[in-house]
């Protein structure tokens, strides 16, 4: 019986070139590919694949965000993030969420294969390299101060980022002030830089 994979990638030439990878194996049928984290999420529910294959930083949602939705949802669905960013950041808070898999672009296809394979089995598949980094260092920032750095270190204004959350602006630089402190940041585009880096946005 093969496994059926959806491939969420934003950029088009990456996801072609997964698609054609995996398509070779003999038990992997690609179930579809979104270009954006929306489609994604509609893709999944509509096809319920047995693995996502995502990437991190995509519009309209991350694969992080998918992933905390398709738990939310309690879909029955094992997600593998695929991505260049060897962030210890990404990965703690991938593996919190059930990420199934953490693997980066530059590994071999035959070992993303076998990868989705195991996952597909109940096993879980992180690079081992990445994974001893991501216990040296936690995340000091909770969701919603992480949310409000995101759309500061973009260049929206406070009152944009209250819009957006429906808040209020004293509480949005609340939010950023306590970020900021707790990068050690002079500003807010600093801490949203910081945060960034450490794979904590």
């Amino acid at each position: 019986m093969s496994i059926r994979v959806v491939i969420a990638e934003d950029q088009a030439m990456v996801r072609g070139a997964l698609a054609a990878l995996l398509a070779i194996e003999s038990d992997i049928e690609i179930a579809g590919q979104a270009r954006d984290g929306r489609e994604a999420l509609e893709m999944v529910l509509r096809t319920l694949p047995d693995v996502l294959l995502t990437d991190i930083e995509m519009p309209e949602a991350t694969g992080l965000e998918l992933a905390a939705e398709i738990g939310r949802r309690r879909l029955p669905v094992r997600v593998a993030i695929l991505t260049t960013f060897a962030r210890p950041g990404y990965l703690r808070r991938a593996l919190d969420l059930g990420v199934s898999g953490y693997l980066l672009k530059d590994a071999p296809a035959a070992t993303l294969a076998n990868a989705i394979r195991r996952i597909r089995a109940g096993g879980r598949v992180v690079d081992p390299e990445l994974a001893a980094e991501a216990w040296t260092e936690a995340d000091p920032l909770t969701d919603r101060e992480r949310q409000v750095l995101r759309y500061a270190g973009e260049g929206a204004t406070s009152a944009e980022i209250a819009a957006r959350l429906e808040l209020s602006e004293g509480t949005v630089r609340n939010y950023l002030s306590e970020a900021i402190g707790k990068l050690g940041a002079g500003n807010r585009t600093e801490a949203a830089r910081l945060a960034r880096q450490k794979g904590w946005l």
